[in-house]
């Protein structure tokens, strides 16, 4: 009886032993969800689509210009003052109120401050300025999402803001304060597209990235194809279409994202690795599955006081990445906003041509999403990007008339059918190519400063689009001008591209240290571009 009790104890005593070196080490938190939570499960597909929802404010906000300062397709005698103008081509001759729109004063802004003629060019300054404030709003948020902040309630402010400037929008009596509150519109709705991406992939597995990142594309998708829909019924009230539009992103602020967890690669690098832990327990719960009770992240607080943003210039492996990806992201915005707002220079309906880009965007995500995959993120946006300006040339070949010096008296606007299906798949190519970039930014640069560089990239994207409008200004009396400059920026980004390295599948690192260390040991496989990667040896040191 003894020797059972001695050997009991002996038992209880080696399990005791065991117990410490059963210890996990440290894991990152990629590790983490690869081995013990999946890399795309039930959690994190309710995760993503509730941030990607957020997506479709940012296309409202967005595009909602399209509809709201549309040049009104015609004109007609004024029943008050009288007179025949059947045949006057051009208002620009006739005396004020001898005449005026179809759709009423209020059908656009256009309409109601009679912004034609010798007026004509202040019609894009709303625009422009509104990607003026989105280019300022990318940098302070994609500032304060790495910093105090964090994601989610950068995603919570830029809603509640993006709500809040498209109902003073609507109140705005001028041309002046219409500008300034587009301005501030588009400051509020960038921090969306920065904190929502880097949301959706902080969360899941290597392999799932490219695709979780097309799918908040897929729901700017369904913004872009829900202005249509709001705006046709709202044709003769542009203000009605501001104030419908506020409704959406405080709905989402209030009773939807309250559902969405903090990044715990965020929680992490600001030193809060306990509530990253629990961030994870609670994905991994969701999805059947169990976190082991000794689990520890590893530390990467180190150097996080090291590493402030001026390193991301300082280094120059990153300096060079980041200012390649601007030069790309310029030419892409240009041509990707600008084909938009260009759609009135096709002389077709706004709102059927504007229909027809929207539901292209449909195939450009799903195309992308399968594509990204198997195949190389540098190759698909380099071809994307070619593809796009090739069709922005073949617009020019394929055109039918021209709306010329008198596209605000065309009554009866032509079109061509070729030219227009050329411009969809154009437009398809260059919305593909600027879904790529943004994936592939994310997997550029590492945790603690990835929304700061996103933010940059979506800098240089918003710098491009404020230029846009001024060529479709322009467009108004050459189109031709218009689809050249688009498709020559167009292959200039795809060529710039080349000098990106390859990122697919490669790991999410969360320190530049990190990302430099590893990448000189294991080597991208672009060390043959012009960016030598891993070298962390600073721009402004003296052995350089």
């Amino acid at each position: 009886m003894e020797g059972e009790q001695q050997n009991q104890q002996l038992v209880e005593t080696a399990i005791t032993v065991e117990v410490p070196a059963e210890t996990l080490e440290p894991l990152t938190v990629d590790e983490v969800i690869e081995r013990h939570i999946g890399s795309f499960g039930w959690s994190q597909f309710l995760h993503v689509f509730l941030v990607s929802l957020a997506w479709i404010f940012d296309s409202q906000s967005t595009l909602v210009t399209i509809f709201s300062d549309a040049e009104p397709s015609s004109w007609k005698s004024s029943a008050v003052n009288g007179g025949n103008h059947d045949n006057i081509a051009s208002v620009c001759g006739l005396k004020p109120g001898s005449w005026e729109w179809v759709g009423g004063q209020k059908s656009s802004t256009i309409a109601e401050w009679n912004l034609v003629c010798e007026r004509k060019l202040l019609a894009a300054i709303p625009a422009s300025l509104f990607f003026l404030g989105s280019l300022l709003g990318s940098a302070v948020f994609g500032r304060l999402a790495d910093t105090t902040l964090g994601r989610k309630k950068t995603v919570l402010v830029s809603c509640v803001l993006t709500s809040a400037t498209f109902f003073f929008t609507s109140l705005s009596p001028n041309i002046w304060i219409y500008s300034l509150l587009r301005c501030a519109n588009g400051f509020a709705r960038s921090g969306i597209g920065i904190a929502c991406l880097v949301l959706s992939t902080e969360v899941v597995g290597r392999k799932w990235r490219g695709q979780v990142g097309q799918y908040g594309f897929f729901l700017f998708t369904v913004g872009f194809i829900s202005l249509p829909l709001i705006a046709y019924p709202t044709r003769n009230n542009w203000r009605t279409l501001h104030r419908i539009l506020a409704i959406f992103p405080m709905f989402y602020s209030l009773f939807l994202l309250p559902f969405v967890s903090e990044s715990p690669r965020w929680l992490l690098v600001r030193g809060k690795s306990k509530e990253s832990i629990a961030v994870l327990k609670r994905f991994a719960k969701l999805n059947g599955k169990e976190l082991p009770t000794n689990l520890t992240l590893a530390d990467v607080t180190g150097n996080r006081e090291a590493e402030t943003y001026g390193n991301l210039w300082t280094t120059k492996w990153a300096a060079k990445r980041l200012i390649t990806v601007m030069i790309a992201g310029f030419g892409i915005g240009f041509v990707y906003y600008g084909v938009q707002l260009n759609v009135e220079n096709l002389n077709f309906s706004t709102y059927f041509t504007v229909a027809v880009n929207a539901i292209m965007e449909i195939p450009a995500v799903l195309i992308g999403t399968i594509l990204l995959s198997f195949t190389s993120r540098r190759f698909l946006f380099s071809i994307s990007a070619f593809l796009a300006g090739m069709s922005c040339f073949l617009c020019i070949i394929f055109s039918k008339g021209s709306r010329g010096p008198k596209a605000m008296t065309s009554k009866e606007p032509r079109g061509s059918w070729p030219q227009l299906s050329i411009e969809a798949l154009g437009f398809m190519a260059a919305s593909t190519a600027y879904d790529i970039l943004y994936i592939y930014c994310v997997e550029l640069f590492p945790t603690n400063v990835r929304n700061f560089a996103m933010s940059f990239m979506r800098q240089a994207l918003m710098l491009g689009a404020s230029v846009s409008p001024l060529l479709v200004a322009l467009g108004r009396l050459s189109p031709s001008l218009s689809f050249i400059i688009f498709g020559a920026l167009s292959i200039f980004s795809g060529f710039v591209s080349f000098l990106l390295p390859e990122t697919k599948d490669a790991p999410l690192f969360d320190t530049l240290k990190q990302q430099g260390d590893e990448e000189k040991r294991r080597r991208l496989p672009a060390d043959d571009s012009a960016l030598e990667l891993g070298n962390e040896t600073k721009i402004t040191s003296p052995s350089m």
